[in-house]
């Protein structure tokens, strides 16, 4: 009797300690994607398509539907968003859609905590709606996916494909505005030389104030200790031709091309010494 009460303990503890492994029927997600100064994060569960049919079957038209598998689908935008010219502030959102054969409704909804649908759906918590044309797919998407992907640091899709069918929703984000904000509020006596070259850098890639690119890429420039790096004069000659001074472009990258020789760095060799025949020219 106690070898069968021993026997039975053995069993029943090596049962406990068993864990039995399988794959999930809907794979976890989680992305994350900076677009400008703005970072957006998605985490959803994708669906497999197992050779059904989805869009008007699996997915029925015209009905809300969770925009993935088990809990909600959440994105998480850390800075407002435009879309439509609607602003959906900083937060999190649940995503669900109305698929239809010839648009999408795309839903941002309040509450975040849902095993799939609200017991009880209110309108109240529709955030913001929007409709999209979705676009049809050459070859099929197995896995529900959901992308983000910036156009440019302004603006982005929020992609959802399956099965052959691509929705994208078009977003702005307020990248300028942030970035005139820390340039504004950061730039004093204290800076950096990195933080004035970043503030002339971006100055002139968005063509915005360019003497006071030329003025932060100067500051840079006398703060460096030792010989200026290449890329830096290579920029303000960049800067002093998009202010109109072609002649002073060209001694600056004359400077940038003997250090760029002499760091062996072939990439600025040939920049420089097309700018210098380009500008040469004019």
């Amino acid at each position: 009797m106690k070898k069968l009460v021993l026997a039975a303990a053995f069993i029943f503890a090596m049962n406990a300690q068993a864990q039995i492994k399988t794959p999930q029927a809907s794979l976890k997600s989680d992305i994350e994607q900076t677009v400008g100064l703005t970072k957006v994060d998605v985490e959803y569960y994708r669906p497999a398509k197992k050779g059904r049919l989805v869009f008007g079957d699996l997915v029925p038209y015209g009905k809300v539907w969770r925009t993935g598998a088990n809990q909600n689908t959440v994105v998480e935008f850390d800075t407002d968003i435009e879309i439509e010219g609607k602003t959906l502030a900083a937060g999190k959102y649940a995503l669900y859609s109305i698929p239809k054969a010839e648009s999408w409704d795309v839903i941002f909804y309040k509450t975040t905590d849902n095993w799939g649908l609200p017991k009880t759906w209110n309108e109240s918590d529709v955030v913001l709606k929007t409709s999209v044309k979705p676009e049809t797919l050459l070859n099929d998407v197995e896995y529900l996916t959901i992308a983000v992907n910036p156009k440019n640091n302004n603006e982005a899709t929020l992609d959802i494909s399956w099965e052959k069918t691509l929705v994208k929703v078009p977003f702005k984000l307020p990248t300028h505005k942030l970035a005139m904000e820390s340039i504004n509020s950061s730039i004093n006596a204290s800076s950096k030389a990195s933080d004035y070259y970043a503030a002339g850098v971006y100055l002139f890639s968005v063509n915005q104030d360019l003497k006071k690119a030329l003025e932060y890429v100067n500051k840079s420039i006398t703060m460096q200790e030792g010989e200026v790096p290449f890329y830096m004069l290579r920029q303000k000659s960049l800067i002093q031709a998009a202010n109109g001074d072609k002649k002073g472009a060209i001694e600056t990258a004359n400077q940038s091309l003997k250090a760029s020789e002499k760091a062996g760095n072939e990439d600025y060799i040939k920049m420089n010494r097309n700018s210098i025949l380009e500008w040469s020219k004019s």
